[in-house]
């Protein structure tokens, strides 16, 4: 028998209150945003140790992932990151005052700018990344490998079919 956990009691609670209802997507959903936000607050400690947020990761990581040394436009990052403009704006302002990236005018556009880590924010995101898949690896030290590629590849088709149905 699988373990209890607590949406198995919410789901219980309803399943007495409401026997009508199919509670089988609130399982889902659940655990998987009980996970995400216990996932998010242990990344998001993580990632305090070396004096950025989840937001900042997500912007370092974008330029770091990205492997253009002239570095992106701030519309290319907001875009990748579903921002606005305005969020990404005070995320840049931050991340440049700490000195981990740059804004500079775009070579092939002298309207436009682009953004690039400095070296400080390349040798902070590589630190910060791997410490994070630290954290998320320990996260996922009760689950053989085998049910980690499960998990992966269940997580994969529900996603999909989240975007696939959502309603516009």
């Amino acid at each position: 028998m699988t373990r209890q956990d607590g949406v198995d009691l919410v789901v219980g609670q309803w399943a007495r209150e409401r026997p009508d209802l199919d509670t089988e997507a609130m399982a889902v959903f659940g655990r998987i945003y009980r996970a995400a936000r216990l996932a998010g607050d242990a990344q998001e400690r993580c990632y305090a140790r070396f004096g950025i947020t989840r937001a900042d990761f997500d912007v370092l990581a974008t330029l770091r992932r990205a492997g253009d040394p002239d570095g992106l436009s701030p519309g290319r990052l907001t875009s990748a990151l579903m921002l606005t403009s305005g969020g990404m704006t005070s995320r840049l302002d931050r991340l440049e005052r700490a000195g981990h990236l740059l804004r500079t005018p775009d070579p092939g556009d002298r309207r436009a700018l682009l953004v690039r880590l400095t070296d400080s924010g390349r040798a902070l995101i590589d630190e910060a990344v791997a410490a994070g898949l630290e954290v998320q690896q320990q996260l996922l030290g009760g689950l053989t490998a085998v049910q980690r590629r499960q998990v992966s590849d269940l997580l994969r088709d529900l996603l999909t079919s989240v975007e696939e149905n959502a309603p516009a």
